[in-house]
């Protein structure tokens, strides 16, 4: 039997991870494979890499680290865990997992503007598609920047994205622009332009990423959809789990959800949408895990 399975590999499945197996605690992570982080083609916000590591980099060391101290991974997605008494069961086509503890850290996941498939991963790795300012405003300082979006939410990240440039202009995703006047102000008072929708992403070349809209064809060095994300709850709740009014899992400052035995945490948690973040609780949730279990059966050696 487990100490604790883990669902989800990323920033922090993989610190809990680390924590639990130098805990001497028996570990596994199963992962999708579809962390948000490795969309980062280059990260300068993550401290101790002053020139920058990839997301996919990142990941990989922390895959490296946590199997080092005994952790096991399984690649595959879960889509469904039961509670059995005190214990929690996984049990699929390729095996049954029994587990004292469960985590997660199953992340979220960006609704993404029209664009192919292909162009998609393309646009990602050139930096060309960004989806998160605060890790990345600062790599587009003083460029020519798109945001597809509108409403409050658009218009919130256009504002964030003017302190780093002064040439935003906010594209409605699929109908016209339908802003109130305080919002219409503050475009207007910021200087970011407005284009109506639908907006397509055609094209890319080696400088800039090509949106469609109703205004034509328009050119930005970068763009950053603004269209919100779809949170990964579905196991908690199938287990009964507490959500708030966003569908973010609830948790106690511990990382403890409403379920005992249960913990969350990363972004399924608050989409905050930070690495760093993600890490301390996945190190916050792995430490309150493990003295709840020392409370229950002392972890002599």
């Amino acid at each position: 039997m487990l100490d604790c399975l883990i669902i989800g590999g990323g920033p922090a499945g993989l610190t809990a991870a680390i924590y639990l197996a130098r805990f001497h605690l028996a570990v596994t992570v199963v992962d999708a494979g579809q962390s948000r982080a490795l969309w980062i083609p280059e990260t300068h916000n993550h401290a101790g890499f002053p020139e920058g590591i990839s997301g996919a980099d990142l990941l990989a060391r922390m895959r490296q680290q946590a199997i080092q101290y005994g952790t096991h991974i399984l690649e595959r997605a879960v889509s469904h865990i039961a509670r059995d008494g005190d214990h929690f069961v996984l049990n699929d086509a390729e095996d049954k997992i029994v587990a004292r503890t469960v985590l997660l850290a199953t992340g979220v996941v960006n609704r993404r503007p029209d664009i192919d498939e292909g162009l998609h991963e393309q646009a990602l790795g050139a930096g060309r598609l960004r989806y998160c300012p605060i890790c990345d405003g600062y790599e587009v300082t003083d460029q020519k920047v798109g945001v597809i979006g509108t409403g409050e939410r658009g218009m919130k990240e256009a504002i964030f994205l003017r302190s780093y440039t002064k040439d935003i202009t906010l594209i409605s995703a699929d109908q016209p622009h339908c802003l109130d006047f305080a919002t219409a102000e503050k475009a207007k008072s910021a200087g970011i332009k407005l284009a109506n929708g639908p907006a397509k992403i055609k094209r890319m070349n080696e400088t800039s990423l090509f949106v469609n809209c109703a205004d034509g064809e328009l050119e930005f060095a970068s763009v950053y959809p603004a269209l919100g994300s779809d949170i990964n709850n579905i196991l908690a709740k199938n287990l009964g789990a507490r959500c708030n009014d966003t569908g973010c899992i609830w948790v106690d400052a511990h990382q403890r959800t409403s379920l005992p035995g249960l913990y969350a945490a990363g972004d399924v948690v608050i989409g905050l949408d930070q690495i760093s973040h993600a890490m301390g609780e996945g190190g916050v949730a792995a430490v309150t895990l493990r003295n709840d279990l020392a409370q229950n059966q002392p972890l002599f050696r």
